[in-house]
């Protein structure tokens, strides 16, 4: 199996059914700046997990594809507003909206694919019962992006935060929406309760090894490479897995020059650069790709039980991608 093989398989249906719903609308610049992530590409891994886990329990992936494109309207309704409030300058190698579009339309823009992600779930030709199940986890998957992504604001205000207190963040904030695309697509695929659990502990696990991958290739990779500002995440006083893990173990000096710099807008390049090592010293960057590395394996464990099938072997194939990919 070529896992980038399948994936576009996938990707290729998906964004053939994305097509129909990113219409023209007025304002025209409204639209287009709602347009401007979606027609972006991106990996669609949202969209792609939920097929997948819909396909492992021989469901219908045509007569779900309603719920994949919500997804990733959430997703990038998501994106939009965190780069504005970390005022990021790129996203997916483009300007980001509010860069190309100005804060107010980009803020709207977000706001129109909120909307219309709930808007699409009703194209599902699904039950009563069916329906208010997938609405009710939309409805939490997003409290919970909220709840994580103010924890995450609030965070970067604070000298101090716990593994644990980051590790709550990220399952809000990134982890949920990996988590309803796998339980959804089971859900919809006619799965059991068993399944539907099981696929649900596998999203989360993907999206923190996911999400802490993210944190290790900010450190490591290089702005082209990565696709958005490198040192952002410590101007921005960003707690990331790696800052949280040297501020608890660096003393002295270091950890003194830690608390100064996070935060701090007129960083230089060379206190950037003196993060890093002190990173390395703390091997802090070791320790987020082992941590990475130890929920790709939880989310490979939660599929065990599940029938064997091409469908599974991709899911096991984006646990393994999540912690080997460049960007």
């Amino acid at each position: 199996m070529i896992l980038n093989n399948e994936l576009k398989i996938r990707r290729d249906i998906f964004n053939k059914a994305l097509a129909s719903y990113l219409i023209d609308g007025h304002p025209k610049t409204l639209y287009a700046a709602a347009r401007h992530l979606p027609q972006g590409g991106g990996k669609r891994l949202r969209p792609c997990i939920a097929m997948l886990s819909c396909e492992s329990v021989l469901g219908d992936v045509k007569k779900m594809l309603p719920f994949a494109i919500s997804v990733e309207f959430i997703h990038n309704f998501t994106l939009i507003h965190d780069d504005i409030m970390d005022q990021s300058q790129l996203r997916r190698n483009l300007p980001a909206v509010h860069i190309k579009f100005g804060e107010p339309t980009a803020i709207m823009a977000g706001d129109l694919l909120f909307n219309k992600a709930f808007g699409i779930l009703h194209d599902l030709r699904v039950n009563a019962s069916l329906f208010r199940q997938v609405h009710y986890l939309f409805v939490k998957c997003v409290e919970a992006i909220c709840q994580g992504q103010d924890l995450d604001m609030e965070f970067e205000k604070r000298k101090n935060v716990t593994e644990k207190e980051y590790l709550e963040m990220i399952q809000r904030k990134t982890a949920a929406l990996f988590s309803l695309a796998a339980q959804g697509g089971v859900l919809l695929g006619g799965g059991t309760e068993k399944e539907i659990q099981m696929m649900s502990n596998y999203g989360e696990s993907l999206g923190l090894a996911f999400q802490i991958w993210d944190d290790y290739l900010d450190i490591s990779s290089n702005e082209e490479t990565l696709g958005k500002d490198i040192g952002n995440d410590i101007r921005n006083g960003k707690k990331t897995i790696i800052t949280v893990h040297s501020l608890n173990n660096a003393v002295g000096k270091d950890k003194d020059f830690l608390k100064n710099i996070l935060g701090n807008k007129d960083a230089t390049h060379d206190d950037i650069k003196k993060i890093f090592t002190i990173f390395n010293k703390m091997k802090s960057v070791e320790y987020a790709k082992d941590t990475a590395v130890k929920y790709s394996t939880k989310a490979k464990r939660a599929l065990q039980t599940l029938k064997e099938s091409d469908a599974k072997e991709v899911l096991k194939g984006l646990a393994d991608f999540s912690i080997n990919r460049e960007k």
